[in-house]
């Protein structure tokens, strides 16, 4: 029973982690936009969304990272890393012309 010990508190430890990195996932899962309506991004569970700009939609995919969401969309170049602000908006990399999107 000694030498399972380590390996039961490995296995627990693993599925903790697993289970608090799903539920901070979770957090930012909804539809974002700004204002104006031209920048939408919706973010569902399983780590896939949709980010449409000026009538043009695209599938991406996203990962959370502490404060940040790395949004990977079909058809881009990279990735775009969105900043979680503490009154729950997203925004964008510095010196891009995307607006802050709220959570609708």
């Amino acid at each position: 029973m000694r030498r399972r010990l380590p390996e039961l508190l490995l296995a627990a430890s693993i599925a903790g982690a697993t289970l608090i990195a799903a539920g901070c996932g979770g957090g930012v899962q909804g539809t974002y936009s700004d204002p104006s309506g031209a920048f939408v991004l919706v973010l569902k569970s399983g780590g896939q969304a949709t980010f449409a700009f000026a009538g043009q939609t695209a599938a991406c995919t996203y990962v959370v990272n502490s404060q940040t969401v790395n949004l990977t969309c079909e058809g881009d170049a990279g990735t775009t890393t969105l900043t979680l602000q503490s009154d729950g908006t997203l925004t964008g990399p510095p010196g891009t012309f995307m607006p802050p999107l709220k959570k609708k």
